[in-house]
């Protein structure tokens, strides 16, 4: 009896070393696999894996990240230090991660949503309403986002974008915006019209704006510039104005 828990005791600890060293996760070691099949055995291998919330990435990139496989081992799976390996990767907002004794792993994740481009440096980078860049997602597959450069821009995006979705003919034209002394707007139109928004009644501004082009099609009249910077007071340049 005392053999056979000496010869266990030993097993044990033989594949611990291995699993720690890594040498069951290593293509190239004799011993690779091993870890999964014997995790199989006794009912720790991961069997069953559901993710939820992914829309723009793979769940291959995901397990990769956690470094679990299906049918590989979860011995030793520790889910609070992978969520914090979740949420450390950029375009993960959130992470939840539950394992289900032996064999289920659950994991819910929460992608950070593209809200506009921002333009910093001569680069360019994804971003969330939050302005957390996302460095693996590729600006050119957006090409629908409002661009916005300026100190402090991608911080301040997404209340612009609140307040331009209240007037979607307005919106529609507006493809650039940059930040100006970390206080105010200026959007850049379509046809290279600029519209300087205030520092404060940015709706009111834009309410102005709408009404003018609804009534008098201002984008089109061949004008550089709105400015709406000084309240009551709306300046108009014309094109070849200097």
């Amino acid at each position: 009896m005392c053999r056979c828990g000496a010869v266990l005791f030993l097993s044990a600890t033989l594949f611990y070393g291995l699993l720690v060293g890594g040498h069951l996760d290593d293509p190239r070691s004799p011993a690779a696999g091993l870890g999964g099949r014997i995790a199989s055995y006794f009912g720790y291998a991961a069997e069953d894996i559901t993710i939820a919330g992914l829309s723009r990435h793979t769940p291959e990139a995901l397990l990769a990240a956690l470094g679990v496989e299906p049918g590989g081992s979860l011995i030793g799976f520790d889910a609070r230090h992978s969520r914090r390996l979740l949420e450390n990767i950029d375009w993960i907002k959130s992470a939840k991660l539950r394992r289900v004794h032996p064999n289920r792993l659950e994991i819910e994740i929460t992608e950070r949503q593209p809200i506009a481009i921002w333009q910093r440096d001569g680069e360019f980078y994804v971003i969330d309403a939050d302005g957390a860049a996302m460095s693996s997602l590729s600006p050119a597959y957006f090409r629908n986002l409002l661009i916005v450069t300026g100190e402090g821009a991608q911080q301040e995006v997404a209340k612009l974008v609140n307040q331009l979705e209240a007037w979607p003919r307005i919106k529609s034209r507006v493809k650039a915006a940059a930040r100006v002394g970390q206080r105010r707007w200026t959007l850049y139109l379509d046809n290279n019209v600029k519209v300087a928004l205030p520092e404060k009644g940015i709706e009111t501004a834009l309410q102005e704006l709408a009404r003018l082009q609804s009534a008098y099609r201002v984008f089109d009249k061949g004008i550089s510039m709105i400015d709406f910077r000084i309240a009551g007071h709306l300046r108009i340049g014309l094109l070849g104005e200097s």
